[in-house]
């Protein structure tokens, strides 16, 4: 198994997980002609997707899975909350899948994750391939649980949200109630928080860790990374950053 981002950040997320013959999408936060670019950096096209996976409703998330599902008649999965979303459209094949269920999409077994966020029914993502690799990806969240430091125990790839620095956030430049919406227990993980649920699960396993969905103006590079190594025994220089304008490189577990 593969995966790669397109994208990671407030304007726009998509996240590519392949193995064998089988190509899945999570999120589609940009327009149709900037995702078909996108697809194109990572060497393949729309018609090389077996499924769009979608985690919530949010606009960076939500924003081109229509447009891209009607043109290339792509399947579309997602939560029954997240189905009711105006914006979806009609979608030529709509998979509402239920939250606490695994289940297959070609050689891939996905294990939705429901996750505190401000949406309606917001889901996160662990995905095995026939191998038993582990991949999981966890963004859009303002707080842990202790089942989701269950259930991403032993990943071989962990995909993990390092949204804004506390400090960066409260002094920022955003409006307050975005800045309480950001650090309530609905928003977004802090970098603390992140480093939080390393320290709460077996990481023995970890091959690839990847900082996702970073703010541009409330966190850095530097500091998200500081926080992620500080207590646990990954080397900073081995910690890869997903970037909003070109994602991440392919990573193969």
């Amino acid at each position: 198994m593969r995966f790669c981002s397109i994208g990671s950040g407030s304007k726009g997320n998509g996240t590519l997980i392949q193995h064998g013959d089988t190509c899945i999408l999570v999120d589609t936060g940009f327009t149709l002609k900037d995702v078909e670019f996108r697809l194109a950096q990572k060497g393949l096209t729309p018609l090389d997707l077996t499924a769009i996976l979608v985690t919530h409703e949010h606009s960076d998330h939500i924003k081109g899975v229509g447009p891209l599902a009607r043109k290339f008649r792509i399947p579309v999965y997602c939560s029954h909350g997240t189905s009711l979303y105006d914006g979806l459209g009609n979608i030529p094949s709509l998979v509402v899948f239920d939250s606490h269920e695994p289940f297959d999409i070609g050689q891939l077994t996905i294990t939705p994750v429901v996750v505190p966020h401000d949406a309606r029914e917001p889901t996160q993502f662990v995905i095995h391939d026939p191998d038993q690799k582990k991949l999981g990806i966890l963004t859009d969240l303002g707080s842990l649980t202790p089942y989701i430091c269950e259930v991403y125990d032993a990943c071989h790839g962990l995909m993990l949200e390092t949204n804004h620095d506390v400090q960066m956030l409260r002094l920022g430049p955003y409006p307050p109630k975005l800045k309480v919406r950001v650090e309530g227990p609905l928003g977004h993980l802090n970098n603390r928080q992140a480093a939080q649920l390393l320290n709460s699960i077996n990481c023995d396993n970890l091959q690839f860790l990847v900082a996702t969905h970073i703010s541009e103006k409330n966190n850095n590079e530097a500091i998200a990374i500081d926080a992620l190594s500080n207590g646990f025994s990954w080397q900073k220089d081995s910690i890869i950053m997903a970037t909003q304008e070109n994602g991440f490189p392919w990573c193969e577990l």
